[in-house]
């Protein structure tokens, strides 16, 4: 029987996390009563992390979802601690997979057992959901008619453009008509639906806590590549994503994190040429750019990670 520890982290998301609480619980009942495509029958367990939240989150979780287990935290230590916290507890209990999900996330009830089957070779280290926005959210609404709604593409599989250092998603705000219906092997995958095999977290460890919120999956992904893991993207896995709840895209909270720890990211992984782009770019900031991009690439040269 494989096993796989679903991990949300929330932090004042009460509601999200009682949606996608709800969703899983029919995932949770047609695994546990059935069996993937290889045949093989699957237990899973949810795990909640909560991070420090003052909006009754785990009062209405544990009042609604029993079953679930509840690790306070009692402070937010971001989205990479939060992430942690719930992988030591699943690797304490064994399980074979831990599968990261965004709290504001709604899967469809086959989400678990697509990735299942995907993993099924053991070069397989990490696989990844086809992720719509979830209605209502799209980053530009006024484009899609009703219809097309549910169905506009959040992530198809991930992007890393070296030359310039940025990570991306493909077919982000397309509408799906089945262009991106192949499962195949892909350069990240987002850790709003990112299922690990165990023995990966064995071996490169934990997600990178300087990081605190963003570009902590890229950082994973990444050094799981360098071992040889392959990474997967596997549209059979279906869910939709309210797209930064916490924090809000474009949101000086978003614009500092993305700035400081592309940084990172890039210095870790990128070539000589690009090291070089992103140190001018760095510069450039710091004389020019506002006054999140100026913090964030200060922060990054004297080596202030994690909360800021």
């Amino acid at each position: 029987m494989t096993t796989v520890a679903i991990i949300l982290v929330n932090w004042n998301g009460k509601n999200d996390t009682l949606a996608c609480l709800a969703s899983l619980r029919q995932v949770k009942s047609s695994r546990e009563a059935g069996s993937s495509s290889a045949g093989q029958k699957s237990k899973v367990k949810c795990i909640v992390v909560d991070n420090g939240s003052t909006d009754d989150s785990v009062v209405a979780i544990k009042k609604n979802f029993p079953e679930v287990e509840v690790i306070e935290t009692r402070e937010n230590i971001g989205f990479a601690g939060g992430n942690n916290v719930g992988i030591r507890r699943a690797l304490e209990d064994r399980f074979d997979f831990v599968w990261l999900l965004n709290n504001d996330t709604v899967v469809h009830e086959q989400a678990v057992s697509a990735l299942i089957d995907a993993c099924g070779l053991s070069s397989v280290g990490i696989a990844g959901s086809k992720i719509y926005f979830a209605p209502g959210h799209e980053y530009h609404k006024r484009r899609y008619t009703h219809k097309e709604r549910g169905r506009v593409l959040w992530y198809a599989g991930g992007l890393i453009d070296w030359e310039n250092m940025y990570a991306s998603h493909r077919g982000v705000d397309e509408v799906d008509n089945g262009q991106y219906d192949a499962v195949g092997e892909t350069s990240f995958v987002t850790g709003c639906s990112m299922m690990i095999r165990r023995e990966v977290i064995e071996k490169i460890g934990f997600f990178d806590e300087k990081f605190f919120a963003y570009l902590e999956d890229v950082d994973f992904c990444l050094r799981a590549k360098r071992l040889g893991y392959t990474l997967l993207y596997v549209p059979q896995s279906i869910l939709w994503h309210k797209n930064a709840g916490s924090s809000g895209v474009g949101s000086d909270t978003h614009q500092y994190y993305m700035t400081r720890n592309r940084l990172l990211v890039g210095m870790r992984y990128a070539g000589l040429r690009t090291k070089f782009a992103l140190t001018r770019e760095a510069l450039r900031f710091v004389f020019f750019g506002s006054s999140i991009c100026r913090k964030a690439v200060m922060d990054a040269m004297i080596g202030r990670w994690g909360k800021a």
